[in-house]
């Protein structure tokens, strides 16, 4: 299974149905904090959505199109990692994340996105990796400024927010890249 220890206090496991109610009640207790970034929030109305989700990405998993794991901290589910997918084709993909509100600000997504990033390059041996953070999500953009990304240009109106659309930059970062940088 997909397990990756980041420190004393972290790891990264895959996702499992019996997670949901976990994953659920960390939604749910930053829903308010998390809605402003993430299109999904509101229809995360209850442990069965959760537990929906995960299954969709353990099938994720089993077709060797990306995952998505859980950020444990001192034993609690803090957060969610994953890779929306692979283009195998081409050899990228792109990260996403979050963390609940009570587990900003411990390094956590920091540490979790290098992990993930050097499975990327190492493990599945793919050529590139792309974050795409809001414009306006400072928090989310200082992730792949610190891991040596290039900010590669803006794609505007890219998501629909509740009630607006937001612009997205585009990180990108390939592989003989980061090994000048690790």
């Amino acid at each position: 299974m997909f397990h990756f220890k980041l420190n004393d206090d972290s790891e990264l496991r895959l996702l499992e149905p019996r997670h949901a109610e976990n994953l659920f009640l960390l939604t749910n207790k930053s829903r308010h904090f998390l809605r402003e970034w993430l299109p999904w929030v509101d229809f995360t109305k209850d442990v069965s959505h959760s537990k929906d989700f995960i299954v969709s990405t353990l099938k994720q998993f089993g077709d060797n199109n990306g995952f998505q794991a859980g950020i444990w901290y001192k034993g609690e589910l803090a957060g969610v990692i994953g890779l929306h997918g692979i283009n195998w084709a081409n050899k990228s993909t792109s990260i996403g994340y979050w963390l609940g509100e009570e587990f900003q600000g411990k390094g956590l997504m920091t540490s979790a996105c290098k992990s993930v990033i050097d499975y990327c390059f190492n493990e599945l041996n793919l050529k590139r990796v792309e974050i795409r953070a809001a414009t306006e999500n400072q928090k989310s953009q200082a992730i792949p400024e610190r891991l040596g990304f290039q900010k590669e240009g803006c794609i505007r109106s890219s998501e629909f927010l509740y009630d607006r659309f937001v612009d997205h930059y585009v990180y990108g970062l390939i592989k003989e890249d980061y090994n000048r940088i690790t």
